[in-house]
């Protein structure tokens, strides 16, 4: 082999490897400042909340009333403004800090229960399926961390 072909298949390899580390880094960025992707999908959420209720919990809920009450959940959510359209590959534009209170979540499932009519024979029902719905954000990775306060 020559010493001119040596040269330039280094330099080509030289090349690509500047190329293909220069995209990385800026697919690597660009990555970094979108917000994760947490997929909620409510057959899914029914049955995660379902399952981590209490037996006591379960027999007095039917799974269409806790579906019910889990869509609520979710309307309670968006009139917060946590739960906005168009969140496909948007920037992460998080300004002010949004605790979200159990009990006053409870408070409003407990309202919006009686609204529309499911019974709910105990109100520690409420109490559980915020807890559970709340781990099955934590565990898509929907949710941020505990509050101090």
């Amino acid at each position: 082999m020559s010493a001119v072909l040596i040269v330039a298949i280094v330099i080509a390899a030289a090349l690509v490897f500047a190329i293909a580390a220069a995209i990385i880094g800026r697919e690597a960025r660009r990555l970094d400042s979108v917000a994760p992707r947490a997929v909620y999908e409510l057959e899914q959420a029914t049955q995660f909340v379902a399952d981590n209720l209490p037996s006591e919990a379960q027999a007095r809920l039917t799974y269409a009333e806790l579906r019910k009450l889990l869509v609520f959940h979710m309307r309670w959510l968006h009139d917060q403004g946590l739960q906005p359209s168009g969140v496909v590959d948007r920037r992460q534009d998080i300004v002010d800090e949004v605790v979200i209170d159990e009990q006053t979540l409870t408070a409003y499932l407990l309202d919006a229960a009686e609204k529309n009519n499911i019974e709910i024979l105990d109100d520690v029902d409420a109490v559980h399926v915020v807890k559970a719905h709340l781990k099955y954000f934590d565990a898509i990775g929907a949710i941020g961390p505990q509050s101090n306060d």
